[in-house]
């Protein structure tokens, strides 16, 4: 550690949770951010709650503004944490979250969140949770309060945000591009939809469903080949994001227990909960198997459709109708798996086929090579950023 460094506990650099809705403010409206969507500082969506004619969420009470950074209280592994940067009209994020805002004469709003963002101390909060007496691993905002880190001047932590930063926006870049083109892919089957003729058949004409009942949770196994999808590897571009895995499986609990739910490249793996019908493809070279609450839909042997076809459909024209074969008597609403292989599906000539899929084809591409690009980016900044967080790395003869 170079010697301008110096050890803090970051509640003394931070004031939580500040600021808190009331219901007496009487706001019409509420854009709302509950815990599960936002992973790694990537927001999957945002509620908006018409609050004269809804119910406001018990938990939409935190109050955030620009540099505020969220930290879920439950389950910290999940990564459910980001920082904010821009915000809607009337924004309140869960009290789920830790809302952390930092004194900038000490702390670099963006430094702080890669500090907390850190695997090590990510894996540290997470053992405390799992210490907890609530019914789920849970941590206290305390927690995060207590949590030490090394911090060098405010213009080195810029410097380290910079070039960590330079990593981030090309990520985010591929990601924007990825979301457009998935939209341009939509857009593409709606004209194919209006302009020519096409039969509705049941899914199970041209697919199988594959369900997993199964509530084993695997060990973690760092050499193992099999990763485990879960919920977090559903991506809104349409392809699984196995960077995200946080277990692996050993060849045993494969062969005794995940066979049945292996995931294979081509399948289009759908939630059952949560963002109920959002669907993402297996890409090339997966070796998988599927975690709960999950459905996973494979295209029977012979079929010239393409997979991601299906991916498309279901993600745009089909998810209505997913979502409408939803059990609501269950918590939060359960996605109904028996009616999944009565969907209706389009079938189109196999000329009109051929020119679609020819349409296709390029858009996957081009979204799976963003995909491979911004693992390698991941990799790339997470090796980096234990090494740059302790000063291992000097960065105060960088220009940025």
């Amino acid at each position: 550690m170079m010697e301008d460094w110096r050890r803090i506990r970051l509640g003394d650099a931070c004031v939580t949770n500040a600021d808190t809705y009331s219901p007496k403010e009487g706001w019409k409206f509420v854009n709302y951010l509950d815990t599960g969507n936002i992973t790694d500082n990537r927001i999957e969506s945002v509620q908006y709650i018409d609050v004269i004619n809804e119910k406001l969420p018990s938990r939409a009470r935190r109050k955030v503004k620009k540099n505020s950074i969220l930290f879920s209280t439950v389950r910290p592994n999940q990564r459910h944490l980001g920082i904010i940067k821009t915000q809607p009209d009337n924004f309140l994020v869960s009290t789920g979250f830790a809302v952390i805002d930092v004194d900038d004469t000490i702390l670099d709003p963006d430094f702080a969140y890669y500090a907390l963002s850190q695997k090590s101390v990510v894996e540290m909060l997470h053992a405390i949770a799992e210490q907890s007496t609530s019914a789920y691993p849970s941590i206290k905002p305390s927690d995060i309060e207590d949590v030490e880190i090394d911090i060098p001047s405010i213009e080195t932590q810029k410097k380290i945000v910079g070039l960590l930063g330079c990593v981030d926006k090309k990520i985010e870049l591929n990601t924007e591009i990825n979301d457009n083109l998935a939209e341009q892919a939509q857009g593409v089957l709606y004209h194919f939809m209006d302009q020519y003729q096409y039969q509705l058949n049941p899914l199970s004409d041209i697919a199988v469903v594959i369900d997993c009942l199964h509530s084993k949770k695997p060990s973690a196994i760092e050499d193992s080949t099999y990763q485990l999808i879960q919920l977090d590897n559903i991506r809104d571009d349409g392809f699984l994001d196995m960077s995200a895995c946080k277990y692996m499986i050993s060849q045993a609990d494969y062969e005794n227990w995940t066979r049945k739910c292996e995931i294979i490249e081509g399948d289009c793996v759908i939630t059952n909960v949560g963002r109920i019908g959002a669907v993402s493809q297996a890409p090339y070279g997966t070796k998988a198997a599927m975690g709960r609450n999950m459905t996973c839909i494979r295209l029977k042997s012979g079929l010239r459709l393409q997979a991601y076809f299906i991916t498309v459909l279901l993600s745009s024209h089909m998810r209505r109708q997913i979502q409408h074969n939803t059990d609501e008597g269950t918590i939060m609403g359960a996605l109904n798996v028996k009616n999944i292989p009565k969907l209706l599906f389009p079938i189109f000539d196999t000329s009109v086929m051929s020119d679609l899929e020819n349409i296709l084809y390029p858009l996957r591409k081009q979204i799976e090579y963003n995909n491979l690009q911004n693992q390698s980016l991941a990799q790339i900044r997470d090796t980096l950023l234990p090494r740059l967080m302790s000063g291992e790395i000097d960065v105060s003869n960088l220009d940025l």
